[in-house]
């Protein structure tokens, strides 16, 4: 079986499954950073050599200010311990 070797994921529509589900779309957000730990560890297990997130575009900042700033203190409050987790698991990252 041929496997990539560059896999990129654009985390789109986090706020549109919490809607769906009749939850804040903070939830949703929270829902898909809580998901990628998950697609990590099998991009891990299948070898995967790059990895490419893309979770805050331009058109973010048009969003609700609360909304922006529950997407940003996921990502400050969690950086940091997420890739502890990953460089000892031999993954690189790059901001």
């Amino acid at each position: 079986m041929h496997l990539p070797q560059h896999v990129a994921i654009i985390m789109d529509g986090n706020g549109r499954w919490a809607q769906k589900r009749g939850l804040p779309r903070s939830a949703g957000h929270q829902a898909g950073f809580n998901r990628i730990r998950s697609v990590i560890k099998t991009l891990l297990t299948y070898k995967v050599k790059y990895l490419t997130i893309y979770s805050f575009s331009t058109e973010n900042w048009t969003r609700p200010a609360e909304e922006v700033r529950t997407i940003l203190d996921l990502l400050v409050n969690n950086i940091d311990k997420e890739a502890a987790v990953l460089h000892k698991n031999g993954v690189k990252c790059g901001i």
